[in-house]
């Protein structure tokens, strides 16, 4: 199906969004359609805004967490040194 047998489009808007980064993105929005806030730069990733001077910052990334660094940010030495006793004298029948 062709351009002409479909009829006219809907009118557009084009709306420029900056990242943190300095890219420009201009997406292309239905006239009467809700413009967001964000949007999501296709070429960093990073959330890019309307204010060209004040884009929004890049999100936070926490590093890569093992288990046993979450087990240390919930127990102390003192609980390690217990939980390994405990374990360690059932293992040798003294429990």
């Amino acid at each position: 199906m062709g351009e002409a047998e479909r009829g006219e489009s809907a009118p557009r808007l084009r709306i420029s969004f900056w990242c943190a980064n300095g890219h420009e993105t201009r997406p292309s929005f239905a006239s009467d359609a809700q413009i967001p806030d964000t949007w999501d730069c296709p070429r960093c990733g990073f959330p890019a805004g309307q204010d060209e001077e004040n884009p929004p910052a890049p999100p936070r990334t926490e590093p890569y967490k093992t288990h046993l660094a979450y087990v240390r940010e919930r127990r102390s030495d003192a609980d390690g040194e217990a939980i390994l006793a405990e374990a360690l004298a059932k293992l040798r029948g003294e429990i």
